[in-house]
Protein backbone atom coordinates (compact mmCIF):
# COMPACT_ATOMS: atom_id res chain seq x y z
CA UNK A 1 0.00 0.00 0.00
CA UNK A 2 1.53 3.12 -1.60
CA UNK A 3 0.58 6.86 -1.25
CA UNK A 4 0.61 9.33 -4.18
CA UNK A 5 5.12 9.49 -4.17
CA UNK A 6 5.16 5.41 -3.77
CA UNK A 7 6.41 5.64 0.32
CA UNK A 8 5.22 2.57 1.54
CA UNK A 9 3.51 2.21 4.90
CA UNK A 10 5.54 1.05 8.01
CA UNK A 11 5.56 3.02 11.04
CA UNK A 12 3.38 3.80 13.29
CA UNK A 13 3.77 6.61 16.20
CA UNK A 14 0.99 6.51 18.56
CA UNK A 15 0.56 9.31 21.38
CA UNK A 16 -0.64 7.53 24.43
CA UNK A 17 -1.27 11.45 26.38
CA UNK A 18 -1.47 14.76 25.21
CA UNK A 19 0.40 15.98 28.62
CA UNK A 20 3.56 16.65 29.85
CA UNK A 21 5.56 17.21 33.41
CA UNK A 22 8.30 19.14 31.17
CA UNK A 23 7.66 22.72 30.02
CA UNK A 24 9.78 22.50 26.72
CA UNK A 25 9.74 26.24 24.96
CA UNK A 26 10.25 24.35 21.41
CA UNK A 27 7.06 22.02 22.11
CA UNK A 28 4.79 22.82 24.88
CA UNK A 29 6.05 26.54 25.98
CA UNK A 30 5.00 27.35 29.64
CA UNK A 31 3.00 30.70 28.95
CA UNK A 32 0.71 28.66 26.47
CA UNK A 33 0.61 25.82 28.60
CA UNK A 34 0.06 26.91 32.25
CA UNK A 35 -1.79 25.50 34.71
CA UNK A 36 -5.43 26.84 33.72
CA UNK A 37 -4.40 25.21 30.34
CA UNK A 38 -7.12 22.56 29.35
CA UNK A 39 -5.93 19.10 28.11
CA UNK A 40 -8.42 16.82 26.87
CA UNK A 41 -10.64 15.16 29.11
CA UNK A 42 -9.82 12.08 30.08
CA UNK A 43 -12.35 10.15 28.54
CA UNK A 44 -11.42 11.33 24.73
CA UNK A 45 -7.50 9.53 25.99
CA UNK A 46 -8.05 6.02 23.70
CA UNK A 47 -8.15 3.56 25.87
CA UNK A 48 -5.72 0.49 25.06
CA UNK A 49 -7.74 -1.63 23.82
CA UNK A 50 -8.52 0.69 21.33
CA UNK A 51 -5.12 1.31 20.85
CA UNK A 52 -4.51 -2.23 20.32
CA UNK A 53 -7.49 -2.75 18.16
CA UNK A 54 -6.34 0.44 15.68
CA UNK A 55 -2.31 -1.23 16.15
CA UNK A 56 -3.95 -4.94 14.53
CA UNK A 57 -5.51 -3.01 11.66
CA UNK A 58 -2.47 -0.86 11.16
CA UNK A 59 -0.15 -3.73 11.33
CA UNK A 60 -2.32 -5.52 8.60
CA UNK A 61 -1.90 -2.77 6.04
CA UNK A 62 1.92 -2.82 6.30
CA UNK A 63 3.16 -1.11 9.57
CA UNK A 64 6.29 -3.50 11.59
CA UNK A 65 7.04 -0.63 13.52
CA UNK A 66 5.18 0.70 16.74
CA UNK A 67 6.31 3.94 19.00
CA UNK A 68 4.36 5.20 21.65
CA UNK A 69 4.80 8.69 22.55
CA UNK A 70 3.37 11.62 23.94
CA UNK A 71 3.31 14.40 25.31
CA UNK A 72 5.29 12.23 28.24
CA UNK A 73 4.17 8.18 27.66
CA UNK A 74 4.68 7.45 31.41
CA UNK A 75 2.64 9.88 32.31
CA UNK A 76 -0.36 7.38 31.57
CA UNK A 77 -0.90 4.86 34.34
CA UNK A 78 -0.27 1.37 33.83
CA UNK A 79 1.18 1.72 30.84
CA UNK A 80 3.35 -1.76 30.70
CA UNK A 81 0.03 -3.27 30.31
CA UNK A 82 -0.55 -1.77 27.13
CA UNK A 83 2.96 -2.68 25.90
CA UNK A 84 2.24 -6.47 26.75
CA UNK A 85 -0.47 -6.39 24.40
CA UNK A 86 1.27 -4.94 21.40
CA UNK A 87 4.52 -6.84 22.03
CA UNK A 88 1.94 -9.86 21.21
CA UNK A 89 0.83 -8.61 17.49
CA UNK A 90 1.90 -10.90 15.12
CA UNK A 91 3.69 -8.70 12.46
CA UNK A 92 5.07 -6.43 14.92
CA UNK A 93 9.09 -5.97 14.40
CA UNK A 94 9.82 -2.98 16.37
CA UNK A 95 7.90 -1.66 19.84
CA UNK A 96 9.57 1.37 21.06
CA UNK A 97 9.13 4.33 23.54
CA UNK A 98 10.04 7.59 23.44
CA UNK A 99 10.23 9.59 26.91
CA UNK A 100 11.77 12.58 28.46
CA UNK A 101 13.24 10.00 30.95
CA UNK A 102 12.54 11.99 34.16
CA UNK A 103 10.20 8.89 35.16
CA UNK A 104 12.79 5.90 34.48
CA UNK A 105 14.00 5.46 38.09
CA UNK A 106 10.31 3.99 38.41
CA UNK A 107 9.18 2.72 35.01
CA UNK A 108 12.58 1.04 33.32
CA UNK A 109 11.81 -2.76 34.91
CA UNK A 110 8.20 -2.41 34.45
CA UNK A 111 8.59 -1.90 30.58
CA UNK A 112 11.71 -4.11 29.78
CA UNK A 113 9.31 -6.90 31.43
CA UNK A 114 6.06 -6.15 29.26
CA UNK A 115 8.09 -5.99 26.25
CA UNK A 116 9.52 -2.99 25.20
CA UNK A 117 12.41 -3.13 22.55
CA UNK A 118 13.84 0.09 22.36
CA UNK A 119 13.77 3.39 24.56
CA UNK A 120 14.99 6.68 22.96
CA UNK A 121 15.20 9.27 25.53
CA UNK A 122 15.00 13.19 25.27
CA UNK A 123 18.25 15.09 26.56
CA UNK A 124 19.25 18.59 25.02
CA UNK A 125 21.98 19.33 27.24
CA UNK A 126 24.09 17.83 30.51
CA UNK A 127 24.31 21.73 31.44
CA UNK A 128 22.08 21.36 34.55
CA UNK A 129 20.95 25.67 34.18
CA UNK A 130 20.75 25.21 30.31
CA UNK A 131 18.83 22.00 30.55
CA UNK A 132 16.50 23.53 33.32
CA UNK A 133 15.66 26.45 31.12
CA UNK A 134 14.66 23.84 27.86
CA UNK A 135 12.99 21.86 30.35
CA UNK A 136 10.45 24.92 30.70
CA UNK A 137 12.12 25.29 34.72
CA UNK A 138 10.84 21.11 34.91
CA UNK A 139 13.75 18.83 34.49
CA UNK A 140 16.73 17.70 36.05
CA UNK A 141 19.47 16.56 34.07
CA UNK A 142 20.24 14.39 37.25
CA UNK A 143 17.27 12.79 36.82
CA UNK A 144 17.67 11.07 33.34
CA UNK A 145 20.89 10.64 33.65
CA UNK A 146 19.15 8.16 36.72
CA UNK A 147 16.59 6.86 34.59
CA UNK A 148 18.98 5.78 31.73
CA UNK A 149 21.10 4.00 34.44
CA UNK A 150 17.66 2.74 35.40
CA UNK A 151 16.61 1.45 31.86
CA UNK A 152 20.52 0.20 31.44
CA UNK A 153 19.79 -1.93 34.59
CA UNK A 154 17.17 -3.50 32.91
CA UNK A 155 18.60 -4.50 29.91
CA UNK A 156 18.22 -1.87 27.30
CA UNK A 157 21.66 -1.87 25.99
CA UNK A 158 21.37 0.40 23.49
CA UNK A 159 19.40 3.60 24.08
CA UNK A 160 18.83 6.40 21.43
CA UNK A 161 19.64 9.78 23.25
CA UNK A 162 17.73 12.36 21.65
CA UNK A 163 18.69 16.60 21.55
CA UNK A 164 17.29 19.52 19.99
CA UNK A 165 19.87 21.64 19.29
CA UNK A 166 19.23 25.57 19.12
CA UNK A 167 21.91 27.80 17.97
CA UNK A 168 22.44 30.39 21.17
CA UNK A 169 20.98 28.15 23.58
CA UNK A 170 22.70 24.81 23.89
CA UNK A 171 24.89 24.52 20.75
CA UNK A 172 27.92 25.46 22.83
CA UNK A 173 27.17 21.78 24.64
CA UNK A 174 26.98 19.41 21.99
CA UNK A 175 30.70 18.04 22.42
CA UNK A 176 29.66 17.70 25.98
CA UNK A 177 27.23 15.31 25.25
CA UNK A 178 29.50 13.58 23.04
CA UNK A 179 31.90 12.61 24.78
CA UNK A 180 29.34 11.35 27.63
CA UNK A 181 28.30 8.76 25.66
CA UNK A 182 31.21 8.04 23.51
CA UNK A 183 32.41 4.33 24.35
CA UNK A 184 28.79 3.18 25.51
CA UNK A 185 26.42 0.94 23.13
CA UNK A 186 23.99 4.62 23.54
CA UNK A 187 23.89 6.51 20.41
CA UNK A 188 23.05 10.58 20.53
CA UNK A 189 20.95 12.02 17.83
CA UNK A 190 20.89 15.61 17.38
CA UNK A 191 18.31 16.85 15.92
CA UNK A 192 17.63 20.55 13.64
CA UNK A 193 15.40 22.74 15.76
CA UNK A 194 12.32 22.53 13.80
CA UNK A 195 9.01 24.61 13.20
CA UNK A 196 6.29 21.86 14.61
CA UNK A 197 3.45 23.37 15.93
CA UNK A 198 2.41 26.90 16.39
CA UNK A 199 3.56 28.05 19.95
CA UNK A 200 7.64 27.59 19.85
CA UNK A 201 8.25 31.06 17.58
CA UNK A 202 10.00 29.42 15.59
CA UNK A 203 13.32 31.10 13.57
CA UNK A 204 15.67 29.70 11.47
CA UNK A 205 18.27 31.67 12.92
CA UNK A 206 18.25 29.23 15.93
CA UNK A 207 18.76 26.72 13.08
CA UNK A 208 22.05 24.79 13.29
CA UNK A 209 22.46 22.82 10.25
CA UNK A 210 23.13 19.47 10.66
CA UNK A 211 26.90 19.62 8.95
CA UNK A 212 28.04 22.12 11.16
CA UNK A 213 27.56 20.09 13.96
CA UNK A 214 29.64 16.97 11.94
CA UNK A 215 32.01 19.30 11.45
CA UNK A 216 32.57 20.35 15.10
CA UNK A 217 32.31 16.76 16.44
CA UNK A 218 34.29 15.57 13.41
CA UNK A 219 37.57 18.09 14.39
CA UNK A 220 37.49 16.37 17.91
CA UNK A 221 36.66 12.96 17.00
CA UNK A 222 37.35 11.91 13.55
CA UNK A 223 33.55 10.56 12.09
CA UNK A 224 32.96 8.63 9.16
CA UNK A 225 29.51 8.15 7.80
CA UNK A 226 27.56 4.66 7.37
CA UNK A 227 23.91 5.19 6.63
CA UNK A 228 21.40 7.72 5.50
CA UNK A 229 18.30 8.12 5.72
CA UNK A 230 17.22 5.50 3.70
CA UNK A 231 13.89 3.33 4.19
CA UNK A 232 12.30 5.43 6.16
CA UNK A 233 15.05 6.30 8.34
CA UNK A 234 15.09 9.70 9.84
CA UNK A 235 18.55 10.64 10.65
CA UNK A 236 21.84 9.85 9.29
CA UNK A 237 24.56 7.87 10.98
CA UNK A 238 28.36 8.38 11.88
CA UNK A 239 30.64 6.18 13.31
CA UNK A 240 33.63 7.53 15.47
CA UNK A 241 36.77 6.25 13.17
CA UNK A 242 38.45 4.59 16.75
CA UNK A 243 35.25 2.45 17.02
CA UNK A 244 34.02 4.75 20.15
CA UNK A 245 30.42 4.13 19.00
CA UNK A 246 28.01 6.12 16.63
CA UNK A 247 25.94 9.78 16.36
CA UNK A 248 22.77 10.30 14.47
CA UNK A 249 21.77 13.73 12.86
CA UNK A 250 18.20 14.32 12.35
CA UNK A 251 18.64 17.39 9.70
CA UNK A 252 14.36 17.82 8.72
CA UNK A 253 14.98 21.58 8.21
CA UNK A 254 18.57 21.65 5.56
CA UNK A 255 18.47 18.29 4.32
CA UNK A 256 14.72 16.93 4.27
CA UNK A 257 14.07 13.54 4.00
CA UNK A 258 10.18 13.56 3.11
CA UNK A 259 11.02 11.28 0.04
CA UNK A 260 11.69 7.88 2.05
CA UNK A 261 9.18 8.88 5.04
CA UNK A 262 7.02 5.94 6.11
CA UNK A 263 5.22 7.04 8.92
CA UNK A 264 1.66 7.50 10.64
CA UNK A 265 0.94 9.26 13.20
CA UNK A 266 -1.92 8.72 15.99
CA UNK A 267 -2.95 11.11 18.59
CA UNK A 268 -4.14 10.57 22.26
CA UNK A 269 -7.32 10.99 21.14
CA UNK A 270 -7.32 8.84 17.92
CA UNK A 271 -6.68 11.09 14.98
CA UNK A 272 -4.60 9.91 12.48
CA UNK A 273 -1.92 12.48 10.61
CA UNK A 274 0.18 11.71 7.78
CA UNK A 275 2.54 14.10 8.64
CA UNK A 276 4.31 15.87 11.71
CA UNK A 277 3.76 19.35 10.18
CA UNK A 278 -0.08 18.60 9.08
CA UNK A 279 -2.66 20.97 9.58
CA UNK A 280 -6.00 18.40 9.79
CA UNK A 281 -5.99 14.53 10.65
CA UNK A 282 -8.67 11.74 10.02
CA UNK A 283 -10.82 11.20 13.22
CA UNK A 284 -10.53 7.39 13.52
CA UNK A 285 -10.99 7.19 17.28
CA UNK A 286 -14.45 9.20 16.60
CA UNK A 287 -15.59 6.47 13.66
CA UNK A 288 -14.72 3.47 16.53
CA UNK A 289 -16.88 4.89 19.20
CA UNK A 290 -19.38 5.10 17.16
CA UNK A 291 -19.55 1.40 15.89
CA UNK A 292 -16.87 1.22 12.80
CA UNK A 293 -16.46 -2.02 11.58
CA UNK A 294 -12.86 -2.77 11.22
CA UNK A 295 -13.36 -3.58 7.58
CA UNK A 296 -14.46 -0.21 7.76
CA UNK A 297 -11.38 1.61 9.40
CA UNK A 298 -9.32 -0.76 7.57
CA UNK A 299 -10.91 1.05 4.33
CA UNK A 300 -10.45 5.01 5.96
CA UNK A 301 -6.86 4.15 6.39
CA UNK A 302 -6.05 2.93 3.27
CA UNK A 303 -7.85 5.69 1.07
CA UNK A 304 -6.01 8.52 3.47
CA UNK A 305 -2.74 6.75 3.21
CA UNK A 306 -2.85 6.35 -1.18
CA UNK A 307 -4.17 10.05 -1.28
CA UNK A 308 -1.10 11.33 0.88
CA UNK A 309 1.14 13.53 -0.93
CA UNK A 310 2.70 15.49 1.80
CA UNK A 311 6.53 16.73 1.87
CA UNK A 312 6.65 19.75 3.77
CA UNK A 313 10.17 19.98 4.92
CA UNK A 314 11.06 20.01 1.18
CA UNK A 315 8.37 22.76 0.05
CA UNK A 316 8.91 24.39 3.47
CA UNK A 317 10.10 27.68 2.37
CA UNK A 318 7.41 27.49 -0.39
CA UNK A 319 4.47 26.91 2.29
CA UNK A 320 5.94 29.56 4.90
CA UNK A 321 5.88 32.49 2.54
CA UNK A 322 2.20 31.43 1.52
CA UNK A 323 1.28 30.99 5.10
CA UNK A 324 2.68 35.04 5.49
CA UNK A 325 0.39 36.12 3.52
CA UNK A 326 -2.91 34.27 4.42
CA UNK A 327 -5.35 36.26 6.72
CA UNK A 328 -6.36 33.10 8.56
CA UNK A 329 -3.84 30.37 8.45
CA UNK A 330 -4.81 26.64 9.21
CA UNK A 331 -3.06 26.11 12.65
CA UNK A 332 -0.73 23.21 12.55
CA UNK A 333 -0.70 20.21 14.57
CA UNK A 334 1.31 20.90 18.08
CA UNK A 335 4.04 18.45 18.33
CA UNK A 336 2.56 17.30 21.95
CA UNK A 337 -0.34 16.37 20.47
CA UNK A 338 1.16 13.01 17.70
CA UNK A 339 4.76 13.09 19.61
CA UNK A 340 7.07 14.41 17.12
Amino acid sequence: MNDTLNRPLRDLRISLIDRCNFRCPYCMPSEKFHHAYEFLDKKKWLSFEEIERLARIFVGLGVTKLRLTGGEPLLRPNLDELIRQLSLIPGVEDLALTTNGSMLVQWAQRLKAAGLGRLTISLDTLDETIFHQMSGEKGSVKDVLEGIRAAEEAGFESIKINAVIQRGINDHTILDLVKYFRGTRHSVRFIEYMDVGNQNHWDNAQVMPSSEIISLINAEFPLQRIGGTQSGDTSEIYRFKDGQGEVGFISSVTKAFCGTCNRLRLSADGKMYTCLFATHGTDLGGHLRSGATDEFLDHLVRVVWMKREDRYSEIRSEIRSEILHQSHPSPKVEMYQIGG
